[in-house]
C-alpha cells in the first residue's frame, strides 16, 4: 500500500517550482490557477523572492501547496489508482485535500491565503514562539512544557517523529523551556525562525475565522481516506474534515502517529510530493518504509518509471 504525503511550512524556498514550470505544461497551469485564484502573481514571487516576502505566512502557504500540487500533476499520475492514503503536515493537509479532489485548486489557494493571514494576525509579533527539540520525545516534551508555562502557553505544537518535537506558546515560556528541556536530557532545544506560535491555544483567533471560510467551501469526499493531523486516523466525511480543519489550527499536529497508523493499515511506501522534508522523519518513524521525495522533473521521470 501506498501514501501520498505533502510537506508544511519550512520548505519555502526561492527558485521553487521554477524548473517544474520550465519542463512541464500541468504545473504551469498550475501556478497560473493559483494566480488568477488569489489576484497576484504568487508564481513571481516564488521564482524570484525577494525571499522575505516569501515567507511571510500568507505568501508561504499557498506557494507551498501550489508547489506540491503542480508536482503531483506534473507527473500525471492518477492519485485514486496509485495511492491508499493522502496526509500532509499542517498546511500540508490542505494539499492533501486538494490531491484527492476535496477541494479545487482556487478554493485551496484562497483558504490558505486566508489560513496565513489569520495565523499571523492572530498573536502580535514578539509575543509568541516556536522551539524545536530534538532527541526528545513526545512524553519529555509534554513534560518539558507543563514546566515552562507558569501560567501562560506552553503546549507540544508538532509530534514529529521519535526524537523530534516542537513546541509552542508564549515566548517567555518557550525560552524557559529551552533549559528545562537541556537539564531534562534533550540533545538540543533550538528557537525556530517563525513569526506566530502555530499549533497552540493562541492560535484560537485563527481557528475563529478559518471557521466560517471552510463553512462557505465547496467540499467533496476526498478520493482516498485522509489521515487527519488532530486525530491521527483516516477521515472521508467532509463535514468531520472541515470541523478538524479548524481545530487543527490550535491543536498539536500528531505526525508520528499519523505515519505509525499508516504503516500499521498495511502502508509500505510512503510518497512526499514537493518537498524533501517529510521522508526523513518518516524513516525515523517507520525504519522498514520505503519514501520517496518528489521535487524535481528527475524526481517525477524517476518515481512514474517506478510506479
Amino acid at each position: 500500500m501506498r501514501a501520498f504525503i505533502f510537506p508544511g511550512q519550512g520548505s519555502q524556498a526561492v527558485g521553487m517550482g521554477v524548473a517544474l514550470a520550465e519542463a512541464s505544461k500541468a504545473a504551469r497551469d498550475v501556478f497560473q490557477e493559483v494566480d488568477e485564484a488569489l489576484g497576484q502573481h504568487l508564481s513571481r514571487l516564488m521564482a524570484e523572492g525577494p525571499a522575505e516576502e516569501l515567507i511571510l505566512t500568507e505568501n508561504a502557504q499557498p506557494a507551498i501547496m501550489a508547489n506540491a500540487i503542480a508536482t503531483l500533476r506534473a507527473s500525471g499520475l492518477d492519485l485514486e489508482s496509485k495511492a491508499d492514503f493522502v496526509a500532509g503536515h499542517s498546511l500540508g493537509e490542505y494539499s492533501a485535500l486538494c490531491a484527492a479532489g476535496t477541494f479545487d485548486l482556487a478554493t485551496t489557494a484562497r483558504l490558505l491565503k486566508r489560513r496565513g493571514r489569520a495565523m499571523q494576525a492572530a498573536v502580535p509579533v514578539g509575543v509568541g514562539a516556536m522551539a524545536a527539540l530534538l532527541g526528545a520525545d513526545l512524553e519529555l516534551a509534554e513534560a518539558v512544557a507543563e514546566e515552562a508555562a507558569q501560567g501562560q502557553v506552553c503546549t507540544v505544537a508538532n509530534d514529529n517523529d521519535p526524537s523530534q518535537v516542537v513546541i509552542s506558546g508564549h515566548k517567555a515560556a518557550v525560552e524557559r523551556a529551552l533549559d528545562i528541556a537541556k537539564a531534562k536530557g534533550a540533545k538540543r532545544a533550538i528557537l525556530l525562525p517563525v513569526s506566530a506560535p502555530f499549533h497552540c491555544p493562541l492560535m484560537r483567533p485563527a481557528a475563529d475565522a478559518m471557521a466560517p471560510a471552510l463553512a462557505e467551501a465547496a467540499m467533496e469526499p476526498p478520493a482516498v481516506s485522509l489521515y487527519a493531523n488532530v486525530t491521527a486516523a483516516p477521515v472521508d466525511n467532509p463535514d468531520d474534515i472541515r470541523e478538524l480543519l479548524v481545530e487543527q489550527v490550535t491543536f498539536m499536529v500528531r505526525w508520528r502517529e499519523s505515519v505509525e497508523a499508516m504503516a500499521a493499515a498495511g502502508v509500505t511506501h510512503f510518497v512526499e510530493f514537493g518537498g524533501k522534508v517529510l521522508s526523513p522523519m518518516v524513516k525515523r518513524i517507520a525504519p522498514d518504509a520505503r519514501t520517496t521525495s518528489v521535487a524535481t522533473p528527475e524526481d517525477i521521470d524517476a518515481l512514474v518509471g517506478e510506479i
